[in-house]
């Protein structure tokens, strides 16, 4: 099924067509902003043309959701499967307490990526970032895997401020020489090395296959692994133990 899009479509009416619609595989082109597409679907492909707004991919519960162009913030709230693959960047709260499936962003992300991301028994999310994050990047993360391969050339930082407050699970991967100034005491950073090995370059690889990017390129470089610092955990900032 194909749906033409333009600027006075609602989004009520885009997402009654998409939900209507028999079809596995949904085309939408000339997307300007409408929210929540493609939220709680299950099976069906869906591909976007333009820039979807925000929740994109909200509560996503399987199937794949293909960006050709940016999307907005909270893409992924809360998703339990599927993916959800953006060619180009993603805006702030990319992943918000995502517990299952896989976010594949092209460029950068905003904001708070991956916060209140969490897993449970064989759910364990990914989120890959291509280019650099914003401030809070796995802020409160309880689960789950964020990477983030810095592939941009204007000597910026790969993450900013205050990356992983109030961390006490899960894991991030950033692709760096050194590691930022600002990553809290409460975190713990050690070069990748061991079985994060394999299970990073899984990851990397499946990012590569949908941006047809080097992943040898990609790994041929430093890479540290954050986890949180259980010999200096976050609850001793909230409680008297």
């Amino acid at each position: 099924m194909v749906i033409e899009i333009d600027e006075k479509t609602d989004f009520r009416t885009l997402n009654e067509k998409i939900r209507a619609s028999g079809d596995k595989a949904v085309l939408l082109n000339g997307c300007i902003g409408q929210r929540y597409i493609a939220t709680g679907v299950s099976e069906k492909d869906i591909t976007v043309h333009g820039t979807p707004g925000n929740a994109l991919g909200a509560y996503l519960n399987g199937g794949n959701v293909y960006v050709y162009g940016n999307a907005q913030d909270a893409t992924g709230d809360t998703m339990n499967g599927g993916t959800i693959v953006v060619h180009g960047n993603a805006g702030d709260a990319t992943g918000y307490a995502m517990r299952g499936g896989k976010i594949y962003v092209s460029g950068n992300t905003g904001y708070r990526a991956g916060i209140h991301m969490k897993a449970y028994m064989d759910l364990k999310p990914v989120i890959v970032i291509g280019g650099r994050a914003g401030s809070f990047l796995g802020e409160y993360q309880a689960g789950g895997i964020i990477v983030v391969l810095g592939r941009h050339n204007d000597g910026q930082p790969i993450i900013n401020n205050f990356c992983g407050t109030g961390m006490h699970g899960g894991k991030m991967y950033l692709r760096c020489d050194s590691l930022p100034k600002s990553i809290p005491t409460q975190i713990r950073a050690e070069k990748v090395c061991g079985k994060d090995v394999k299970e990073l370059k899984d990851i990397v690889c499946d990012y590569c296959r949908y941006f047809d990017a080097d992943a040898a390129e990609l790994l041929d470089a430093s890479f540290f692994v954050l986890t949180p610092n259980t010999d200096n955990p976050y609850k001793r900032m909230y409680t008297n133990n």
